[in-house]
């Protein structure tokens, strides 16, 4: 259980630089294992999420080390293809390891992943993925287990556009013979990013960043080095922080069209935001006014995992916002933690109707998933007073030293565990 513990008010000043991406580090941990090979990955976060794949990874029979923002990884002596229970239950992204697992052994097993509880989150995507490739998929209450003695490129067409489906297709993809089309993929960044990891480990894939993915082939190389793209959730969180509280900040080293669209909002709501090639300023006078709808989408529609953070950002915005969560039915958990603020918002089904208030009073507030949990430090940063957030950890799953990083800025912040 960590605490956050925060005196709110401050203006936030000064610049930062962001984070690499945990959606984007955390298949290519997974990946890592398909070639058998020397990986080198740069600009990786220090979070919970990676310091449990590094774990799966040893369990495995690699060797997977991190020191600070570089990981090494050696999946030569790949020895077992059995991923422990309580390993799968600590992440959601430990399903990516399923594909990755049958490219390279022809066979795995694991049990269903855990994660933030946002709610049904099926993997039954995932493994009609793997038996659209060839694979006997058999499932019981305490384990999954894939098998395939031979893997075969066909045609895959996804209901919608899951990014962890089409990172699981294209991870097993690499194992099969033949080509594989993937049709309604993702195509966030992070996909992107996988495939150029893919492509340097051996892949001959193509299409990325649209909805059709073509993978063709893989002859492995044995060395590869790569650096994760900067992550747009966190510095879309900074962004939302130094809206709300009013400040001066720049974000160094990101790729500011990845998140296009909160500076959009942002600058909607009354904010000065000015984009470069790699930074973003943002200034804020803390008196913001309402964007009207916001309605989350796949990308590269308004993000699910953003919509808690400009909620938290338009708190005290003059006049109505409404937002409409398309992707997880239980996005809204925040809901009733900003209320203990002083926030004023009414849920109608999908929408969350936020009615801006003058002042919000500092709490205590409790994280019940990873973004609602970084929602809630913005509302303490912008509230009058004292408040603490109590945090099951799941906080420290996406952001690496975040206190600090909000004290460099000039926020009252303390992380105590």
């Amino acid at each position: 259980m960590a605490l956050w513990h925060i005196n709110g008010g401050n203006r936030l000043e000064g610049a930062c630089t962001v984070q690499g991406s945990k959606n984007a580090v955390l298949p290519m941990l997974a990946a890592s294992v398909i070639a058998g090979a020397d990986t080198e990955l740069m600009n990786v976060p220090v979070l919970s999420d990676v310091d449990v794949s590094l774990q799966i990874l040893r369990n495995l029979g690699c060797q997977a080390v991190q020191s600070g923002n570089d990981v090494y990884i050696n999946s030569k002596n790949l020895s077992d293809n059995h991923i422990p229970c309580e390993m799968m239950k600590s992440m959601r992204s430990s399903v990516l390891f399923m594909g990755a697992l049958l490219a390279r052994c022809g066979e795995v097993h694991m049990c269903a992943p855990g994660g933030c509880m946002l709610g049904e989150r099926p993997i039954d995507i995932h493994l009609d993925v793997m038996r659209k490739l060839g694979a006997d998929v058999r499932c019981d209450d305490s384990e999954i287990v894939c098998r395939a003695e031979k893997l075969r490129g066909t045609r895959i067409e996804l209901p919608f556009r899951s990014v962890g489906a089409t990172e699981n297709a294209m991870l097993a993809a690499c194992g099969a013979e033949g080509t594989t089309e993937i049709y309604g993929a993702a195509m966030e960044p992070e996909i992107v990013d996988l495939q150029e990891y893919l492509r340097k480990l051996g892949a001959y894939m193509s299409g990325a960043g649209t909805d059709r993915i073509v993978i063709s082939g893989f002859s492995p190389d044995s060395h590869v080095g790569h650096r994760v793209i900067p992550d747009r959730i966190v510095a879309s969180t900074i962004l939302c922080a130094a809206a709300s509280c009013g400040g001066d900040i720049e974000l160094i080293g990101v790729a500011p069209q990845h998140f296009s669209q909160i500076q959009l909002f942002l600058n909607t709501a009354g904010c000065d935001i000015i984009s470069g090639k790699r930074n973003v300023r943002l200034r804020s006078n803390g008196k913001l006014h309402h964007t009207g709808r916001v309605i989350t989408a796949p990308y590269p529609g308004f993000p699910t995992d953003v919509q808690p953070l400009l909620m938290a950002a338009l708190l005290k915005a003059e006049g109505d916002t409404f937002f409409t969560e398309n992707i997880f039915e239980r996005r809204f958990a925040h809901v009733a933690e900003f209320r203990r603020f002083g926030a004023d918002i009414e849920i109608c089904g999908k929408t969350a109707r936020v009615k801006g208030v003058k002042t919000l009073k500092g709490t205590n507030a409790f994280a019940a998933d990873l973004r609602g949990g970084a929602a809630l430090l913005i509302a303490g940063l912008e509230s009058e007073g004292k408040s603490v957030v109590h945090d099951k950890d799941y906080i420290c799953r996406g952001y690496e030293i975040f206190d600090r990083k909000l004290r460099a800025l000039g926020a009252d912040i303390v992380m105590e565990i």
